[in-house]
């Protein structure tokens, strides 16, 4: 029995690891396009619906796209509409898995699709290109996944060996109602424990084929198992912000509810089965594999289809389960309240790099807008007299500077866990283009933080610059301003990189710096306050930083920008 137990538990571990090789493979072969699929995606519940579908057929699990669906909403890429619509999509798409182990499974010979496709596969990997190689790491898991089914099915024991088993699971199966329920909540630990829905599909198509389980027992695991499927995410949004718990109660409201009007009408559901997939003479266990794989893809097509027009009662119920937090209102001065915390776990990234790359992208927008406040902050320091107003204002600045330092360290710690997984060429450049951008932001709020240490300097010692001289800090202050947007802009998606524009500017900038000089320089040689006209030099100095690192980014961000405009187009 032991032995029996291990060569099942290999069995598993190798068709999981043959889906979980053919989903990463995959993802890095159509990397890019992912991206701006989710990137373009609308508030149509449709196309939301659509985007979910092919996101669970990409990483074949509905539990790991929930997952991200989930991680997208916490990082308010998704709103809960469309995280709603993702679901259903998802739960449409996991039913992929069943259509795979009973075709392949149970229908064609494994082992002579198995091992051409992982032979081609190989040739493939050791090949130059690199969307080729990903797509023979895909083959390889095709074939890996099928010697996973293959091994499975021949390590069920015959139930014919086990008469005792036979007995006790026929005594559960004749309780009528009862026995559709208990089956539900087998279902439903069975997908807990193994934390794949993949996996426990697998095994309930194996023990219906096996004859361990007949045909209305088997859906009704099935319909456990969507249960089930939803426990996974909903762990994931424990600890993340409203609008993610929302995202999964709605998750555990769509597919409970739809199990429940299914086990009222399954007798006749198993009929209608029934009448789609005759089973042929002489073999009643060998259809049961492709009558469950069309069961569980009727019940999520039906379902998602009965509750597409009621998206937004499934996202009131949420929003009722998961109150919205109270409201704190803010200080004045808009300190940040907590240091910051990234909202992807390092863990979750090998579940698909590629897409939580969009996340980081997000997150270094939203770390661009802090950076950029600052520097809007020194243009307000330069026009304020008020020595404390100043002070304030460089309290404030030194509160973000240390919260920046925070979003670089964390930031950076997330993207080397990335740099650990196999990216496609447009991920590894991404990476690498955020490692660069996360370090030229933090340079760019050290730079504003000098200058405003620099101010309150002035103010406290009540060093005066002539008037001519504080213009023209204010207006380098505004250049940098526009170099600095100019940059920013590079970081979104949906624009196209014009980096000649921005090294144009930081040479307008440069020549009206050097201007400046030559004049404080004048001024000092008249007798000029020589503390108050070094600190000028200063700030021009750090205006000077601050365009550097504006073009530095742009820089960065252009290989990323030619990959999601080939064609030289936004």
């Amino acid at each position: 029995m032991l032995i029996t137990i291990l060569r099942i538990a290999g069995s598993l571990g190798l068709f999981v690891y043959g889906m979980r090789l053919l989903s990463d493979s995959l993802q890095r072969a159509a990397g890019d396009s992912l991206q701006r699929i989710l990137n373009r995606l609308t508030g149509n519940r449709f196309s939301a619906l659509l985007s979910g579908l092919f996101l669970t057929v990409l990483v074949q699990s509905s539990s790991a796209s929930t997952v991200m669906i989930i991680s997208f909403v916490n990082a308010s890429l998704l709103s809960l509409v469309q995280a709603v619509g993702m679901i259903m999509g998802a739960n449409i798409g996991t039913t992929l898995t069943g259509w795979i182990v009973a075709i392949f499974g149970f229908q064609v010979d494994v082992s002579s699709a198995a091992l051409p496709a992982i032979g081609i596969g190989s040739a493939l990997v050791f090949g130059k290109k690199l969307r080729g190689k990903a797509m023979g790491e895909a083959l390889v898991g095709f074939g890996i996944l099928f010697l996973g089914l293959m091994y499975l099915r021949d390590s069920v024991p015959d139930i014919q060996d086990h008469p005792e088993l036979l007995e006790t699971i026929g005594r559960l199966s004749d309780l009528g109602f009862l026995s559709t329920l208990i089956f539900v909540g087998v279902g439903t630990v069975l997908t807990i424990a193994v934390q794949s829905s993949s996996a426990a599909i697998a095994i309930t198509l194996t023990m219906a084929y096996s004859g361990w389980i007949d045909f209305p027992t088997a859906a009704a695991i099935v319909l456990g198992e969507n249960i089930g499927t939803t426990i996974t995410a909903n762990i994931a949004a424990f600890a993340g912000r409203t609008e993610a718990r929302r995202a999964a109660r709605a998750h555990i409201l769509f597919n409970v509810a739809g199990v429940a009007w299914m086990i009222v009408v399954l007798p006749y559901a198993l009929e209608l089965v029934t009448f789609i997939v005759p089973a042929p003479a002489g073999d009643p266990l060998g259809v049961l594999p492709t009558r469950l794989a069309v069961f569980h893809t009727l019940f999520n097509v039906v379902n998602s289809a009965l509750w597409i027009g009621f998206v937004d009662l499934l996202v009131k119920a949420a929003e009722r389960i998961v109150p919205a937090a109270p409201k704190v209102e803010r200080a004045p001065s808009d300190l940040p309240e907590a240091p910051y915390r990234a909202p992807v776990d390092p863990r979750d990234i090998g579940r698909a790099p590629e897409l939580y790359l969009v996340e980081i992208r997000k997150e270094l927008v939203s770390m661009s807008r802090h950076v950029g406040r600052m520097l809007g902050q020194v243009s307000e320091i330069l026009e304020e007299d008020d020595p404390a107003v100043v002070q304030s204002s460089f309290d404030w600045m030194e509160r973000w500077e240390d919260y920046i330092d925070g979003v670089r360290e964390e930031l950076q710690r997330l993207l080397a866990a990335f740099s650990m997984e196999a990216l496609s060429r447009h991920g590894a450049a991404a990476v690498s283009a955020y490692m660069r951008c996360v370090n030229e932001l933090e340079r760019v709020a050290d730079a504003c933080y000098v200058l405003a240490r620099e101010l309150e300097k002035v103010s406290r010692k009540k060093w005066s610059f002539h008037n001519k001289a504080r213009k023209g800090l204010v207006s380098c202050a505004r250049m940098a301003q526009e170099l600095y947007d100019l940059a920013v802009s590079s970081l979104y998606p949906s624009t196209r990189l014009e980096l000649e524009a921005g090294r144009l500017r930081r040479r307008q900038l440069d020549e009206r710096r050097e201007e400046l000089r030559k004049e404080a320089r004048k001024r000092i040689q008249k007798d000029g306050h020589l503390k108050s006209e070094l600190s000028f030099i200063d700030f021009l100095s750090e205006f000077e930083h601050v365009a550097g690192y504006s073009v530095n980014i742009m820089e960065a961000m252009e290989p990323v920008k030619r990959e999601e405009h080939p064609g030289g187009q936004p």
